[in-house]
């Protein structure tokens, strides 16, 4: 399948109960072979109406923020957690989330970014669900060979002005990072000669207790 094809399919999805109310599926936006993914929430009204990603308030704050730092929203692919908008920007369910996995599975698989900017903690849970935004915010980590920088989502400036300049503060760390500055990103990946090492204790454990089992009996 391709970027396109994916698209097309993407739109026509009923598979949970948010496209009963939502106008249209938004799959996401951007250069279809960008490097740099970024991953939101949810559409909220205005992306609901217009079939786009971050094109309400909190869009043009995102906007804002990769301005500061000289990246281009077109250079870029954004999405979302869920494809369609929960009825009154409510948060996403876990059904719902689980319903969408395949899309964004499927968008990483062909794009293939080599980062992900996870915007708020729905996009980090994804990835890293025993995370916490509020102590990870800001942060890079290096996972199956890829990088996922870590923010709040654009909107909780909305609500709390005082988070802008967090949110400019973390997106001038994001740009560090882009220019192959990796000294701040911490290494999530085992080295292979670990993990041969893990598996081969496990397959141990397991041949232990098979044969303790043929010893009871």
């Amino acid at each position: 399948m391709n970027f396109d094809d994916l698209i097309k399919k993407c739109k026509k999805c009923h598979k949970c109960r948010l496209r009963k109310n939502a106008a249209q599926v938004v799959p996401g936006a951007g250069d279809p072979k960008a490097e740099i993914m970024f991953i939101g929430e949810a559409p909220g009204a205005n992306e609901d109406r217009e079939g786009v990603p971050f094109c309400g308030a909190a869009g043009k704050f995102l906007d804002e923020l990769l301005e500061s730092v000289g990246i281009n929203r077109k250079d870029v692919f954004i999405t979302n957690i869920v494809k369609c908008r929960p009825p009154g920007n409510r948060e996403p369910q876990n059904d719902e989330i689980q319903a969408c996995r395949p899309w964004t599975n499927t968008l990483i698989k062909i794009i293939k970014p080599k980062v992900f900017v996870l915007l708020g903690r729905f996009a980090l849970n994804k990835f890293f669900p025993n995370f916490k935004i509020s102590q990870v915010h800001g942060k890079a980590y290096k996972k199956w060979g890829r990088i996922f920088f870590i923010m709040y989502h654009p909107a909780v400036a909305l609500y709390n002005g005082s988070q802008r300049e967090v949110l400019f503060a973390d997106v001038k760390n994001m740009k560090e990072i882009l220019k192959n500055n990796l000294s701040n990103v911490e290494i999530l990946d085992k080295p292979k000669n670990e993990m041969a090492d893990l598996l081969k204790r496990k397959r141990a454990e397991k041949r232990k207790k098979e044969n303790q089992l043929k010893i009871n009996l």
